[in-house]
């Protein structure tokens, strides 16, 4: 178990890292990450880190799939973790 909360700090890490990146190309008019990569890391586990890099850099906030979605996926992982 300790090994799953491992790789899921690291994770989620990545995923904050994502959204930094993806929002600083966007101010520079810069080539962007794909919406579908953030989505991808995000199910792969790092939904936490792209919720807060939603919230600290103010990035895909007005996304309703994001908004939406991204606490959604939270939550089903969160259970999912109760489960384990």
């Amino acid at each position: 178990m300790k090994k799953i909360y491992m790789l899921l700090i690291i994770i989620n890490l990545c995923s904050l890292i994502i959204m930094k990146v993806d929002k600083s190309r966007a101010r520079n008019n810069q080539w962007r990450i794909p919406e579908m990569n953030i989505w991808l890391i995000s199910l792969l586990g790092g939904s936490v880190g792209t919720y807060i890099g939603m919230k600290l850099f103010r990035h895909k906030t007005k996304h309703l799939s994001f908004k939406i979605g991204i606490p959604l996926l939270i939550l089903i992982q969160a259970l999912t973790l109760i489960m384990l």
